[in-house]
């Protein structure tokens, strides 16, 4: 089976190599995590989150940063600091001309707009935290699933 590379990494998560100097894989954010969403990586037993099976829901304490005692994640102010990822939608397999925009009313950032002179769906790349609820919410309402996160550390990163 071939090792997965879309994880993400949990809310507060330090950039990716201070991430992993710090993270000792004891498993305490995974523990807090009240929605199962974050699970020990097979490769190294860090913790991810694979938003198209469990997507990150945002709880407003985040137990999983306070959870962490060797700060790999670290406290956030406000919601719009989370930075895992960022939505990403194919308007090649999107149902949004056909009437849909279920991922819309969803998106606890509002990151998510219905353009109506395109019908196709707008991603805010400011307001997007990359948490994968459109993802799943993309998955429960069509066959194929057209909204994808790409995490932080695969983002292209601009000069």
């Amino acid at each position: 089976m071939a090792v997965r590379s879309d994880w993400l990494r949990p809310p507060g998560a330090v950039e990716e190599s201070l991430f992993l100097d710090r993270c000792t894989s004891c498993g305490d954010c995974v523990s807090a995590c009240p929605y199962g969403s974050i699970r020990n990586r097979e490769v190294d037993e860090t913790p991810v989150i694979f938003s198209n099976e469990i997507p990150c829901y945002l709880c407003g304490d985040f137990p999983c940063i306070a959870a962490c005692e060797t700060e790999a994640l670290l406290p956030v102010g406000e919601l719009g600091q989370v930075k895992m990822g960022l939505a990403v939608v194919s308007f090649k397999v999107c149902t949004a001309e056909q009437g849909c925009n279920a991922c819309v009313s969803q998106c606890p950032t509002q990151a998510l707009t219905m353009d109506f002179s395109s019908f196709r769906i707008r991603v805010n790349t400011e307001l997007c935290v990359g948490c994968g609820i459109c993802e799943q919410t993309c998955k429960t309402v069509n066959d194929r699933i057209a909204i994808k996160v790409v995490p932080t550390r695969l983002l292209e990163v601009s000069p």
